[in-house]
């Protein structure tokens, strides 16, 4: 199998198709991941939000019934495979889109798939939060509103972005599995040539490409985090 993969060939045909068609893949693959990281924590931010001050004893108690619908919801979106849930979304993404076919037409799935993982790492950082803190912008008589904008998240900021983090490598996985049903990107080349055409060293390529991209997300994510941890001496 491996002489075959990297006769000359094979090889030759590799390159013919990392210089033609995986830089445009690479793009694709990119804006995907980037723009449904970006939609994710608009939607995201809130639910992680009001799980936290929504609670009985939190700054911002909603009733009991509305908590059990939230967290339902999101638990719920959590445990669908992403794949079956893109095939779910198939009928929403033609309403927004006007198709289902293409890099463009994955977004729409991955935010749903992704904002719900986003609201429970909001949720676990806001919960890091030293509560002496709330307490004591409580009782210098500051607003639920105020508390959150200007005390919670400002604290959690670093856990934040580590845990954003996570969330945007977690959907540059997703985008590779789109592949397998019309999304586009390394994920698209990866099925259409490693597992449609049997051109494993393609595939090779695109998975190469994918953990270069995790590791740059990461470097990236883990530095800021750093850089803007209060608690880290610079």
């Amino acid at each position: 199998m491996f002489n075959k993969m990297f006769s000359p060939e094979n090889v030759a045909e590799a390159l013919t198709i990392l210089k033609e068609e995986v830089p445009f893949a690479l793009w694709e693959t990119t804006y995907a991941t980037l723009l449904a990281t970006a939609f994710a924590i608009l939607l995201g931010l809130p639910f992680g939000i009001l799980l936290v001050v929504g609670e009985k004893d939190g700054v911002l108690p909603l009733p009991k019934g509305v908590m059990y619908v939230l967290n339902v919801v999101i638990n719920l979106l959590r445990s669908v495979p992403f794949l079956l849930l893109m095939i779910l979304a198939f009928p929403l993404t033609r309403v927004i889109l006007g198709t289902t076919v293409g890099t463009a037409a994955s977004i729409v799935p991955l935010v749903i798939a992704a904002f719900p993982f986003v609201a429970r790492l909001v949720e676990s950082s806001l919960r890091e939060i030293n509560p002496n803190i709330i307490e004591m912008a409580q009782s210098m008589g500051a607003s639920p509103m105020q508390i959150i904008v200007k005390v919670m998240l400002p604290e959690s900021i670093p856990s934040l972005i580590s845990n954003f983090t996570i969330a945007i490598t977690t959907i540059l996985g997703y985008t590779a599995m789109s592949g397998t049903i019309g999304g586009g990107g390394l994920g698209k080349i990866a099925i259409n040539y490693g597992y449609h055409r049997y051109k494993y060293l393609v595939m090779l390529i695109a998975v190469i490409i994918l953990i270069v991209l995790v590791q740059v997300f990461q470097s990236v994510g883990t530095k800021l985090a750093v850089k803007l941890d209060r608690r880290v001496k610079h």
